[in-house]
């Protein structure tokens, strides 16, 4: 599992980890990772701050949307507070908001020292065995997204966290620098069409995760050439989660 990460990439896959092994030595099922970018929906609050829709078999749950296309179930729950939760079961990168089991994190934590890849990549990538292995569930629609990915020049949220990982990210996928050709463009088309009905044989659906921002946000300074601060949440009853609702 070995690739190139930026410094960046690096810094924020081990302050991830420090995350996890603080909800795996805690007394709590399940905790909430967050990294410092994290713009909240206005309802995200109280539904953080109860754990009973949690669903049993849940080893993650992807509270965030990157606004791009994921492959979840068909058929959703609500869980109350204008949400809704289903398995997801397609790649849906950015980590920069979870639940995570006590028992997943453990999990990752002793898969560690075996992987050397982007932090989304390990929770949310099914290709690869340490999201694979697990149940994961994404929360419709999104209560949180990360700064980078809102257009809002109010939202003062700076990261270079792109800026420093595109030339890696050119060394780790030479094929997508290469030019298509008409066949290429032809095959994938055919590939996208044979997903689609397999999807629909599995009761699943495409779907681009909506997030709703009514100005409900966590400002906070980073500096992405240093360790990023991500937040380790333990989750519980009692459990209380103040999101600002005004700019």
């Amino acid at each position: 599992m070995s690739q190139i990460l930026s410094p960046t990439e690096i810094a924020c896959l081990l302050s991830h980890k420090a995350c996890w092994q603080i909800i795996a030595e805690g007394d709590e099922a399940y905790g909430a990772v967050f990294e410092d970018d994290t713009v909240f929906a206005a309802k995200a609050g109280p539904l953080l701050a109860d754990v009973s829709w949690i669903p049993a078999d849940a080893s993650i749950i992807k509270l965030e949307t990157v606004f791009r296309k994921a492959v979840i179930a068909m058929m959703q729950s609500h869980v109350g507070f204008g949400f809704s939760v289903a398995r997801l079961y397609g790649v849906h990168l950015g980590a920069g908001a979870y639940i995570i089991s006590r028992k997943a994190a453990r999990d990752l934590l002793q898969a560690a020292e075996d992987f050397n890849i982007p932090v989304d990549h390990v929770l949310f990538d099914p290709t690869l065995a340490t999201s694979s292995s697990k149940t994961i569930y994404q929360i419709l629609p999104a209560a949180c997204a990360q700064g980078l990915f809102l257009k809002d020049k109010s939202i003062e949220l700076a990261s270079q966290m792109e800026q420093d990982r595109s030339p890696y990210l050119m060394k780790r996928n030479p094929a997508k620098n290469r030019r298509k050709t008409p066949l290429t463009n032809v095959k994938a088309e055919a590939r996208r069409i044979g997903l689609q009905i397999a999807n629909i044989c599995r009761l699943r659906l495409e779907k681009r995760i909506p997030f709703h921002h009514h100005g409900a946000r966590i400002q906070r300074g980073m500096n992405w050439m240093e360790y990023p601060t991500n937040h380790a949440v333990p989750l519980n009853a009692n459990t209380n989660l103040d999101v600002p609702s005004n700019r």
